[in-house]
């Protein structure tokens, strides 16, 4: 048990036997009382998000994950197969478990898969990855910096903010905790 002043953004708690990944944490402190901590959550088994409301001297359950590295090799409807590097044991993962690391997860990308009680219950993704940029509006000549972002589909279906340069086909870097644009890794 934890202090619910500890719980941070990514941990797993356990809760009435049900696993929530932590995905927000707000402090709220009144005037002359205690303060109050909002968890926002995100249920492992079905992928509904729901809010706690605790009071900072309450404890909470941490979880804990074994994680393994392991490389996405192909999906089969919503079904994605991921590969234990170490011993080639091939694991089926339900897109539902994945969530939106769901586009950031092509042939070789190698991720951690979490386990919990020998089952998998969810995936993280490398901190960044590069994706090719499948459909954008063209460059407009003498564009000004106001206008410097235009919207990208990249080809995991992904669409996000990127500077006007960007074209079709280049390759560009993705933050996968915030879904922004880092920068063109290469040009068609």
């Amino acid at each position: 048990m934890i202090q619910v002043t500890q719980v941070k953004k990514g941990m797993t708690l356990k809760i009435d036997d049900t696993l929530y990944k932590v995905i927000g944490v707000f402090h709220h402190t009144q005037g002359r009382g205690y303060a109050i901590v909002k968890l926002k959550l995100k249920n492992l088994k079905d992928g509904r998000q729901s809010e706690l409301r605790l009071q900072s001297g309450e404890k909470v359950k941490q979880a804990y994950l074994e994680r393994l590295k392991m490389t996405f090799i192909y999906n089969e409807g919503d079904l994605y197969y991921f590969m234990n590097n170490e011993t080639y044991e091939q694991i089926p993962v339900h897109s539902e478990l994945i969530g939106d690391a769901i586009y950031f997860i092509k042939p070789d990308v190698e991720v951690d898969v979490e386990f919990h009680d020998g089952k998998p219950v969810g995936i993280i993704p490398p901190k960044a990855v590069d994706l090719e940029v499948i459909a954008t509006e063209p460059n407009i000549k003498g564009a000004t910096a106001a206008a410097s972002n235009k919207p990208a589909k990249l080809e995991t279906g992904l669409t996000v903010q990127v500077p006007f340069f960007v074209e079709r086909g280049d390759i560009v870097r993705i933050d996968t905790e915030e879904l922004k644009y880092i920068e063109r890794v290469k040009h068609k």
